[in-house]
């Protein structure tokens, strides 16, 4: 069975959960964010962050500002509202649940 996937599903389901952690710690440029969760091996392509930035705007879970760059036009930095604060701490303690039960799933096939 190749899993690609399911992989790619599991990538999916938590993207939006790893652009709002990166953003609960500073604003950031759409290529940053690709940067940063390429730093993190999770690679996403533009296509696919720019409509999740959207709609989290749409949500009201960002923000944005437009900000001077040296290298070209101005550009736009993504930050979290208070809404998606609160939103991160809801996906938080379901990441922590989901984690917690694979552990013991995991922990049980290994016994």
């Amino acid at each position: 069975m190749n899993t690609d996937n399911q992989k790619m599903q599991m990538r999916k389901g938590m993207l939006e959960y790893c652009v709002l952690l990166l953003l609960s710690r500073q604003p950031y440029y759409a290529s940053d964010i690709i940067g940063e969760l390429k730093q993190a091996r999770l690679i996403v392509v533009e296509g696919t962050l720019y409509p999740l930035l959207t709609r989290l705007k749409k949500d009201g879970l960002l923000s944005y500002e437009w900000r001077e760059s040296t290298q070209g036009p101005p550009r736009k930095y993504y930050a979290l509202t208070d809404e998606g604060r609160m939103v991160l701490t809801d996906l938080d303690a379901a990441w922590n649940e989901l984690a917690e039960t694979v552990g013991l799933l995991k922990s049980a096939r290994e016994a």
